[in-house]
């Protein structure tokens, strides 16, 4: 019996079946038969009443396992507030590929909640529109199917279990036992992944849990058919190749969607050096929010042309109308006529809706057109696809539908996070079907929620000392520029036609303040210096009006490329998305010599310090073999190869 460290990852296996613990927050990932996943991961949370999972704080973690078994245990603190609720969890997994979750808690505290106990993530690529079957609570047995295309609502209910097929002829049962189970589609918020979880939303919610409330679950997998290999010895997991295989196809290009960031929430003015630091973006559009039920709004706009005019870009505005709303926009139209700024889009929002319905959208096309027949009238979703994909049709009168994505509903790692980058295209698919062909405008994009629009009560207020809910310290990482990238990849590839990303200045942009982090011990960064993230939207700034080629990776959720193409030009970023060592080996057709410029941890104060100098200066000359290139990527490390 050994009781590693609970920051430790730890590989198990349990007969023909492989996978990973992650015991810090008690994660199930990558549960695989060989080299096919049958789950993406099985946790359990604790959710508020707004929807916020408590982190668990793992203590007691025991692990026993012999290569063909194991048996893990421990226990999982969840306080918060006024939460204060504690689970035993124990999993097994067994020489027949059994696996086991067991899961017994009490509540030490009275408090509200959302939510409490199991969830069961089915991967997207290997599901998505794949059969399955089902068995109900009442014992009933039926064929199904996982979604091809967004389900807007939950597309499975009442479970028992599901089985689905993981190769010929075997299958994969989980069951589920301790309450209620259903499914939805968490591409909705960009998961990559269908997520079963436990207690309907059908019932009502927040609910109280009273001191003593006890809650016990349990989720098993099982397999069903000729799981063992010749001989009957099991397959193994596929271990991971040297290097992953990168291919590129300039021959399957879309355009790159127009470039835009949002005003920055501080309020402050940009500075010269920001100033011609954000031009060399080649931004198309400076995003701007005005509430016009405030008294503020007049001010922001003014702010919002002068910054846009500084930057040479046109203004993206978000527009939050009341009941009121044929006033506010008389009122909008007084000032935008004496301020004339150049407007790209318009955003229709209704402060009442999570999507905005025809009547407003039509009022505001009406009047907002004769400022300027060109400009964009987009509505849809100020915050996820999901309220889009739940809501009202795109009216006829908008010319766009628009919604904003943030990799961080449902959960807060790394490894999360770089599954969502897929799945953003879906979202953008979806959305066109829904649009029916209409131009899709993703925005903002940002790391973290900008506002949380299910909370079913006030937001708490920052602690002093704590970050706000809306920032996240790897705004200012090379975790952040490879998120950032593959973002970017994926939602050009499925040809989003513009994409807003972040805030120009502040610990929500793509460069800190001259006066540097407000809070330095949180969120670490360089004053006056550029975040790492900056370079890969400079990057794709060169190449405006280009376009973005098709990049497969064997493995993208470990390393991963964008592809941008102008004239003669190209250029291919190569992000590793891990924090090891990794090797990429890049098949690049009728390549010969290329240009290589590495960002990481050995160079990168001055790519954040300098960073004109940085993209200036020399490069490494690469000869590729054969169209192939092998690179050594460190821990998160950024690498561009230009072809000019």
């Amino acid at each position: 019996m050994s009781e590693p460290q609970a920051t430790q990852r730890i590989s198990l296996q349990a007969g023909p079946v492989s996978m990973v613990f992650e015991p810090a927050a008690a994660f199930l990932r990558y549960v695989r038969l060989g080299s096919d996943e049958i789950l993406r991961g099985v946790y359990a949370a604790v959710r508020d009443r707004n929807w916020g999972t408590v982190s668990p704080r793992i203590r007691d973690l025991k692990v026993r396992q012999d290569g063909r078994s194991f048996e893990v245990s421990f226990e999982a603190i969840c306080r918060e507030g006024d939460i204060d609720f504690a689970w035993q969890g124990r999993l097994s997994g067994a020489a027949d590929g059994t696996v086991a979750y067991e899961f017994d808690g009490q509540a030490h505290s009275t408090f509200l909640r959302n939510r409490i106990g199991f969830c069961v993530l089915h991967p997207i690529a290997p599901c998505a529109g794949k059969p399955c079957r089902v068995r109900t609570t009442d014992g009933q047995v039926r064929q199904a199917a996982f979604p091809q295309r967004i389900s807007a609502h939950q597309p499975l209910k009442d479970l028992r279990s599901i089985a689905h097929e993981v190769r010929g002829g075997v299958w994969a049962e989980v069951v589920f036992e301790g309450d209620v189970f259903e499914m939805e589609d968490q591409r909705n918020w960009t998961d990559a992944s269908y997520k079963t979880y436990c207690t309907p939303l059908g019932l009502p919610f927040p609910v109280e849990a009273p001191k003593g409330t006890r809650i016990r679950q349990s989720v098993t997998m099982r397999l069903e058919g000729p799981a063992q290999g010749k001989g009957g010895r099991a397959p193994v997991a596929a271990k991971a190749p040297k290097a992953v295989e990168l291919a590129v196809d300039w021959d399957r290009r879309v355009e790159l969607p127009r470039l835009g960031l949002g005003l920055a929430s501080h309020g402050q003015p940009l500075t010269q050096r920001q100033v011609q630091r954000l031009k060399a973006l080649n931004l198309d559009h400076l995003r701007v929010d005005l509430p016009l039920s405030s008294s503020t709004w007049p001010a922001t706009l003014e702010q919002a042309c002068d910054q846009s005019r500084q930057l040479d870009c046109s203004l993206q505005v978000a527009l939050m109308l009341t009941d009121d709303a044929p006033a506010q926009l008389n009122d909008l139209l007084q000032h935008v006529r004496r301020l004339r700024p150049a407007v790209a889009h318009w955003l229709v929002f209704h402060v009442g809706e999570k999507s905005t319905s025809p009547r407003w959208v039509e009022l505001a096309a009406k009047q907002l057109r004769s400022y300027d027949e060109a400009a964009w009238i987009a509505a849809g979703a100020n915050a996820y696809f999901a309220e889009l994909n739940r809501g009202p049709r795109p009216a006829d009168a908008a010319d766009a539908v628009c919604y904003s994505i943030n990799p961080q509903v449902h959960a807060f790692d790394d490894a999360s996070l770089v599954e969502t980058l897929m799945a953003q295209g879906y979202t953008v698919d979806s959305a066109r079907h829904l649009a029916g062909g209409k131009p899709i405008l993703v925005t903002p994009v940002t790391l973290r929620p900008r506002f949380n629009p299910n909370a079913t009560g006030p937001e708490p207020p920052t602690p002093p000392g704590e970050l706000p809910s809306q920032v996240d310290p790897r705004q200012a990482t090379l975790f952040g520029a490879g998120w950032t990238m593959g973002s970017l990849k994926y939602l050009s590839l499925a040809r989003a036609a513009a994409v807003t990303y972040y805030e120009t200045t502040g610990w929500r942009g793509v460069m800190e303040r001259d006066e540097g982090s407000p809070l330095p011990a949180r969120f670490a960064s360089l004053a006056g210096g550029v975040f790492p993230l900056y370079h890969v939207l400079a990057g794709a700034g060169r190449f405006v009006g280009g376009a973005v080629a098709a990049v497969s990776s064997a493995d993208s959720l470990a390393v991963d490329g964008l592809a941008l193409a102008r004239g003669s030009d190209r250029c291919l970023l190569v992000a590793n998305l891990t924090d090891q060592l990794r090797q990429a080996r890049i098949s690049w057709p009728k390549l010969k010599q290329v240009q290589v410029r590495p960002m990481d941890e050995s160079n990168l104060q001055a790519a954040m310090a300098t960073p004109e100098e940085f993209r200036r200066s020399a490069a490494g000359a690469v000869i590729a073999t054969g169209g192939k290139i092998k690179l050594d990527l460190p821990p998160h490390a950024l690498v561009r190869l230009d072809v000019t």
